[in-house]
């Protein structure tokens, strides 16, 4: 009932022809283009030198951008805590109050 109906290849019965060849055409064209104008080399890029200095610097920076993400995530998902603790004791209190209420 739930066995996969694979399809299965059906090998090939009788004579099997080989594929037609296809010969080669030769394509001529009508009007010769010219050819295009030389194209002056663009200037070389200038390249980035890395000092020890660039590279403490980097090392810094990359330092001080992970530490500050962290704090900011670290600080939201404090916040999401302390909100929920506090939403939890206020639905407490509210449910005393109201239980209190109800036995008078």
């Amino acid at each position: 009932m739930l066995r996969p109906k694979i399809p299965t290849m059906p090998a090939p019965t009788g004579h099997v022809s080989p594929p037609a060849v296809v010969e080669p055409t030769t394509v001529v064209s009508a009007a010769q283009t010219p050819t295009p104008a030389p194209v002056a080399p663009a200037p070389p890029r200038p390249t980035i030198q890395l000092t020890p200095g660039t590279v403490l610097a980097l090392v810094g920076g990359g330092t001080a951008v992970v530490l500050v993400v962290g704090a900011v995530l670290v600080s939201l998902l404090l916040a999401v805590a302390i909100t929920g603790a506090s939403v939890a004791v206020c639905a407490v209190v509210v449910r005393s109050i109201l239980a209190s209420d109800t036995r008078r």
